[in-house]
């Protein structure tokens, strides 16, 4: 079990919520009105109470504080280093000192001014004395402001922190940075730690779990070490030397025998033998990685006999065990977690040490003294020197024959077969193989696919996807053929209209720019009303004209044009008349008459044809006319009711009110708090 859980320490509020956080809670639940006719007694009463109060709240929080964070002196050497390490135990302990001496200072001040309080002799008198002491103590907790803040990062840093539990089984991996540590911790456990290819990509201690023999193992994994002294390390890797000095582990020392790290093996022999004092006592294993660049066996005799140093170094730690010492297995290994060569057998190896080492340890305890005790182990001794052979009954004999005979007439079945052919996933019983038939032969068979009293099978073209190839180009071809024809050629044409061709050729390409032109200022360009159309760009005479020009009779398109424009209605509606029809004719041009205006507008009003609330219009989504006319009546049903009553509707606007007043005025009494 991990017995630090720094997650669970409190937020610590920074100087000024915590002031607002005291006085808000005294404001809410101590009392607040208070009259000059009260007696001097009550008057004295209700200011102490509100300084007691503000001083408890005060305490607990600050206690709180103090509590929760630990103290380096009771908790493991492994933690209280690692915290020594990234936060400076001196300033720790600092901040911590003086949160304690702020708690003492408002209790001081509490007690002074309930003193004074008791010989106040006026309204204003015990209220100057209220607000004096709170200030006090809202500026001793201004001073603290910055150990507040200093521990709120702590903590913040702290919840970070991996859980390591340094009594479990522990294996431990360290060597230079980028050697290989953390792919090997993300191959055998569940752990996801970053891997680049550059040095010290691992900034801090990183956790993973894995199993053997239904045992739960912890590996850390340690950012990488340099060899250099021991006061020019950094903090990084002093979080390494602080998990070797102190956890109990099988330690696993990374080796790059390939130089790809960047650091020679002669390098990386001499950080061995600089921190091997942190090796004592721990069982040992020398890990030579990425084989798969370079194997052990082809490295220079130099770096052999280096690598030979350091596994001598590490049988002594098996001898220290009180191991074989001519039984060198499981001290220097080679591995490649690119192709995970060897992974397996480096995992198993450590555990297996480690676990070694935990029941030697237990064994010399002295707590398996006094388990041996209570075990008694009986065992039977010969009373002569007769032969007593196991009596089995005849009967019994015959039957376990008959058991064995029965097993070998045994019937196969289905489990059975698909354990010889491959196992679950791989074998796939067969369902037909149990069908009735005149021949046995016929089982297999590919049942025809019946569709409409035809076998499927006989309308299958083995050569359908060629004859959809040749039907695409043949459309294909088709197409631009059409596309060709549909250009007209000059050639075919007379002299004049191919100079008609051209005008109008040249007129569309004029009309298109002005579209383009007309599009992309569309929304910065005014919209301007016919009158102030001083070109009169869109007149039907204009357009005659353009016509004409062109060799073409304009007649049906002005025809078309004036049955489209505004004063079709006023012309229609007019002309129903039968007295008026001379003024009529000249409607567009010119209507001096205003009685004639008003009356027209009026009948054209008046005789327009307005659609039916069943008629469907494109787009609505409506089947026909009787759906459209179900659907309208079904939602003045679901209307009806809510209007009836009154109530809102979907449709109606909304402003909703901010602040009820009901929620937002007015004392509450001692313990409504549960609304916020």
């Amino acid at each position: 079990m991990v017995q630090y859980n720094f997650k669970k320490i409190t937020v610590v509020p920074n100087g000024k919520e915590f002031i607002d956080i005291i006085l808000s809670r005294t404001q809410r639940q101590t009392p607040t009105v208070v009259h000059k006719g009260y007696s001097i007694s009550r008057l004295r009463q209700f200011y102490m109470r509100k300084v007691k109060y503000t001083q408890q709240n005060f305490h607990e929080k600050l206690s709180t504080i103090i509590e929760e964070f630990p103290r380096l002196d009771d908790i493991h050497p492994f933690y209280g280093d690692l915290l020594h390490v990234l936060y400076n135990k001196d300033h720790y302990k600092l901040a911590l000192g003086q949160i304690n001496t702020a708690r003492n200072l408002i209790s001081k001040i509490a007690k002074d001014y309930v003193r004074l309080l008791k010989y106040g002799d006026s309204l204003y008198r015990c209220k100057s004395l209220k607000v004096a002491a709170l200030g006090r103590m809202c500026t001793v907790i201004k001073r603290i402001a910055p150990s507040l803040a200093y521990l709120e990062q702590i903590r913040q840093h702290m919840a970070r922190l991996p859980s390591i539990d340094p009594n479990t089984r522990t294996i431990l991996i360290c060597g230079y940075p980028n050697v290989g540590k953390s792919s090997f911790i993300n191959k055998i456990t569940r752990a996801d730690v970053d891997v680049q290819p550059y040095a010290f990509t691992t900034k801090s201690l990183f956790v993973g779990h894995t199993d053997y023999k239904y045992l739960r193992y912890q590996v850390i994994d340690t950012p990488g070490i340099l060899d250099r002294p021991f006061e020019d390390r950094n903090i990084i890797e002093m979080c390494s030397i602080t998990a070797l000095a102190h956890l109990r582990a099988a330690v696993l020392f990374f080796l790059d025998i390939s130089g790809s790290c960047g650091y020679s093996i002669a390098a990386q022999a001499a950080l061995f033998h600089s921190i091997k004092s942190l090796f004592m006592n721990k069982p040992l294993i020398i890990v030579c990685n990425k084989t798969d660049l370079q194997p052990l066996e082809g490295i220079s005799e130099e770096d052999a006999k280096l690598v030979m140093e350091m596994k001598a170094e590490a049988m002594k730690t098996v001898i220290g065990q009180g191991g074989d010492p001519l039984n060198d297995e499981g001290v220097l290994l080679t591995m490649s977690t690119l192709t995970e060569e060897g992974v397996v057998s480096v995992k198993n190896a450590a555990c297996e040490r480690l676990l070694d080492q935990r029941v030697e340890l237990k064994m010399k305890s002295k707590k398996m003294n006094d388990c041996l005790n209570r075990f008694h182990v009986a065992v039977p001794k010969p009373r002569d020197q007769k032969e007593r052979p196991p009596c089995i009954p005849q009967a019994v004999l015959e039957g376990m024959a008959k058991q064995q005979a029965a097993e070998k007439e045994k019937r196969k079945l289905e489990r059975d077969l698909e354990e010889e052919n491959g196992g679950a996933g791989v074998y796939s019983a067969s369902l037909k193989k149990h069908y009735i038939l005149k021949n046995d032969d016929w089982k297999e068979d590919i049942m025809p696919e019946i569709l409409d009293g035809h076998n499927v099978y006989d309308f299958i073209d083995p050569d359908v996807l060629q004859r959809l190839e040749e039907l695409e180009q043949e459309e294909g071809l088709r197409a631009e053929e059409e596309d060709d024809d549909f250009e007209m050629d000059g050639k075919e044409l007379t002299l004049e209209e191919q100079e008609a061709l051209a005008e109008i050729r040249k007129k569309k390409s004029l009309l298109i720019q002005q579209h383009r032109i007309k599009k992309s200022t569309a929304e910065s360009r005014p919209t301007v009303p016919r009158k102030f159309d001083k070109e009169k760009k869109f007149t039907s005479e204009r357009m005659g004209r353009q016509l004409s020009a062109l060799g073409l009779d304009p007649t049906l398109a002005i025809n078309r044009f004036r049955s489209k424009s505004r004063g079709r209605k006023r012309e229609r509606s007019l002309g129903r008349g039968g007295n008026d029809g001379d003024d009529v004719m000249d409607m567009d041009v010119d209507q001096p008459n205003k009685k004639l205006r008003a009356r027209s507008r009026s009948l054209s009003r008046s005789r327009s044809m307005s659609r039916p609330p069943g008629e469907v219009v494109a787009g609505e989504g409506f089947k026909d006319s009787a759906q459209k006319v179900k659907a309208l009546k079904l939602a003045k049903k679901s209307v009806k009711k809510r209007n009836k009553d009154a109530r809102r509707g979907e449709a109606d606007r909304v402003i909703p009110t901010l602040k009820p007043k009901h929620l937002f005025s007015g004392k509450r009494s001692i313990g409504k708090t549960t609304r916020r």
